[in-house]
């Protein structure tokens, strides 16, 4: 967030350079109120871009990451969010941890990762049923069996367009359980 307020404050100063120059080029014909607001606008136009890119930023291609969900939201003290709405949570897949059993390749034991603005990042084991859609996390008591099956899991339905449950299906083709 450090990081974040200096880069503002740099892209203030970028902007009233850019200003100040623009100010001489002109013979200082610009009104006085004009270098403090082309400041401002530069912090503003900074915060503006750093709210609406940090998705792209958390999850970059070629990374192990694939974007399952994204939430999008707006907010009154925000009125450009309501033409443009804001992401400020994303679900992941973390693909370097998606397996299948070869004898049950229709479940998938993948890491399901929750990223969201200002937030650390939150990850816990999800096995998938992509037959039945249906989802059991991997708390204290599930266990997977040496034939590939889930024991003591809480089966929760899904839908069958439900995009978490996509992303992760979508991935077995090929996964051998190494």
């Amino acid at each position: 967030m450090l990081l974040e307020f200096i880069a503002a404050i740099a892209s203030g100063f970028a902007v009233l350079g850019l200003v100040l120059v623009l100010n001489i080029l002109t013979g200082r014909r610009l009104a006085s109120w004009v270098f403090p607001a082309a400041a401002g606008l530069g912090m503003l136009l900074y915060s503006i871009w750093s709210e609406y890119s940090w998705p792209d930023r958390a999850i970059v291609p070629g990374s192990p990451y694939a974007e399952a969900s994204r939430n999008e939201a707006r907010f009154w003290y925000r009125p450009w969010t309501y033409i443009w709405p804001q992401s400020n949570r994303l679900i992941a897949i973390d693909q370097r941890f998606s397996r299948s059993h070869p004898q049950s390749p229709h479940l998938v034991q993948t890491r399901v990762v929750l990223l969201a603005r200002w937030m650390p990042e939150y990850s816990y084991l999800v096995v998938f049923n992509c037959d039945e859609a249906t989802r059991a996390d991997m708390f204290e008591g599930v266990e997977l069996q040496p034939d590939g099956s889930v024991t003591g899991a809480q089966w929760v339905a899904l839908a069958g367009d439900d995009p978490v449950l996509l992303a992760a299906c979508g991935e077995r083709e090929g996964r051998d359980g190494s």
